[in-house]
């Protein structure tokens, strides 16, 4: 029969726990915005970095539970390193999916052209000029000049040739 007694500790430790997890994920969060809103960084981007390191958070959080909650360390190794080597092969299996989401991290961290830029990707059968609408983990959104919408991989980003193109400015004529 489950008793609160014989789990005291364990249960306060986890309500101790969760509530440091909540008070840092606020904190964190605010640290980012700031830093973001000084080096003038995109909201999109900033969104990314406070949801990946909450997510290495709540991790770390599953973990310690676990640890608090009796689970032999051992126990801890063996599921980790078997949910590791699932991945792995699934990783492996779709190679395509683990090239984007690693190229999507460096085009995250390396910076080399932003939203509202116009690119032109360098491919010899089939080149792209269009202005970067959106960059997620897996794939950059591009907008020709004719309205078309394209969808282009980031590991093909890092690939290819990309030319960052200088702003139009339409010649007009004014009148007083």
């Amino acid at each position: 029969m489950f008793s609160f007694k014989e789990y005291t500790q364990e249960i306060l430790s986890t309500l101790v726990i969760l509530i440091v997890l909540l008070a840092l994920r606020v904190i964190v969060a605010k640290l980012i915005r700031r830093f973001a809103s000084t080096s003038h960084l995109l909201e999109h981007r900033t969104n990314l970095a406070i949801k990946y390191i909450h997510v290495l958070m709540n991790i770390l959080v599953a973990i310690t539970l676990i640890v608090i909650w009796g689970v032999q360390t051992k126990d801890i190794f063996i599921t980790i390193s078997s949910i590791a080597t699932v991945i792995g092969v699934a990783m492996f299996a779709q190679w395509s999916i683990l090239s984007n989401i690693t190229a999507g991290m460096i085009l995250f961290f390396s910076f080399p052209f932003r939203i509202g830029d116009t690119i032109k990707i360098h491919d010899k059968d089939f080149p792209i000029e269009g202005e970067i609408e959106d960059i997620s983990a897996f794939h950059v959104n591009l907008r020709t000049k004719e309205g078309e919408r394209i969808i282009f991989p980031n590991n093909l980003l890092l690939q290819k040739g990309i030319s960052i193109m200088p702003p139009q400015y339409e010649d007009k004529e004014f009148f007083d």
